[in-house]
């Protein structure tokens, strides 16, 4: 069903509260469409948020992830008419009623937007109160599950400032380096290592390998190359089914052209006697630089051309180059990323609810915990699981 089908009577209406701040709830497709410039720059007034946070990223997942029995739920708001707080929510059913953030399962980062108060990053905690009221408000019924929450995000505050039922849960752990030089990387992995990546980037440019920063108006025949080149490389070794889907190829050329040309993104294409043998997208912040996805050629397996070596220089370059603190790796626990000695940054799942639904929140809590803690029972101690569940993302790929 189309998003615009799942939409509701268009806005609730505000309340003022203390400040002089309004709080609203969007519950249309079109009225959010329509909050892009001033959704963005309160974006740009956020030191937590993340590129995730951003309109295009969000509205373009709505548009390409939501189904008919979701219902935007997201929550607004203003001071003297100027957008200072937003939570990017959905109602949907698991099977009972949840409240979730926009972004769903391929988003690193979720969090909401709050502007610093006056006396510095921190959130301004009457904006806070505020949109805690709101997303109460929002609830009705529901228990708020608001997944993968980067440590500092505002979505911290939201939790500290909640009256009610509230539990803290794990979430996906995230590799992150500081923004240094290659230099200080390398320094950091001690002299064999060390040796080795020297190396690996002496071949680099011995191989000729050039990059290219992607024009906005280019970005989606790019991305389609990169989503080939992805599946190419991963064939056989347990893609991420849904990494092949049409659905996500299409949110991704629409969200990343907006964030190219926004610059919270870069789609950067790498060529060898000029032919483009691997492509790359890289979310960006004043905060991170951060690889999202890459695809790279099988052919350079067989080269003498170091894919990991030649994505963390590129990284290297957004981060340390342009004064970033952080470059995360993201979520994913591949072998090749611990090479670099990250440092392991677990985002937190944070559960919500009105008194009445105390005993419902927290026997969602109980079992979330218990699926947690399987899941890593299962890859800790049964190595066989991971070639099984290869095995059978590729046949899901296959299909898709």
């Amino acid at each position: 069903m189309s998003a615009e089908l799942a939409a509701g009577p268009a806005r609730e209406t505000g309340r003022a509260g203390a400040g002089g701040l309004v709080v609203d709830v969007c519950r249309e497709p079109r009225d959010f469409a329509g909050l892009a410039a001033e959704w963005t720059a309160l974006h740009r007034r956020c030191p937590q948020a993340t590129p995730f946070q951003s309109h295009a990223w969000l509205h373009s997942w709505w548009l390409s992830y939501a189904t008919g029995r979701d219902r935007l739920r997201v929550v607004l708001v203003r001071r003297q008419g100027e957008l200072v707080g937003a939570a990017p929510l959905l109602r949907t059913y698991r099977p009972l009623p949840m409240l979730v953030m926009l972004g769903g399962a391929i988003t690193d980062y979720a969090d909401v937007l709050v502007v610093p108060d006056a006396g510095g990053d921190a959130p301004d905690p009457d904006v806070v109160a505020a949109l805690a009221a709101g997303v109460r408000r929002a609830a009705r019924g529901a228990v708020v599950d608001l997944r993968e929450v980067r440590p500092g995000a505002a979505a911290m505050a939201l939790y500290e400032a909640w009256r009610g039922p509230k539990r803290r849960g794990t979430g996906s752990v995230c590799l992150e380096l500081p923004g240094l030089p290659m230099d200080g990387l390398v320094a950091r992995v001690g002299s064999s290592r060390g040796q080795r990546i020297r190396s690996n980037l002496r071949r680099l440019d011995a191989a000729g390998v050039t990059e290219r920063d992607v024009p906005a108006h280019e970005v989606p025949d790019a991305v389609a190359a990169m989503l080939r080149l992805h599946h190419m490389q991963w064939e056989g070794r347990g893609v991420t089914p849904e990494h092949v889907r049409p659905r996500f190829a299409e949110h991704l050329a629409r969200a990343a052209g907006a964030m190219v040309a926004a610059g919270d993104a870069v789609v950067t294409e790498f060529s060898v006697g000029g032919r483009v043998v691997a492509a790359n997208l890289t979310v960006l912040s004043p905060a991170l630089a951060g690889g999202y996805l890459y695809g790279a050629h099988p052919d350079l397996r067989g080269t003498r051309v170091d894919v990991t070596t030649l994505l963390m220089q590129h990284g290297v370059r957004h981060a340390a180059g342009a004064g970033r603190p952080v470059l995360t790796l993201l979520r994913g626990a591949e072998p090749h990323k611990f090479h670099w000695r990250p440092a392991h940054v677990a985002n937190e799942r944070l559960l919500l609810a009105a008194r009445p639904l105390g005993p419902v929140l927290a026997a969602r809590h109980a079992l979330a915990g218990a699926r947690t803690r399987l899941a890593r029972a299962a890859t800790a101690r049964l190595p066989a699981l991971r070639a099984w569940r290869a095995r059978l993302n590729d046949l899901r790929a296959r299909r898709a």
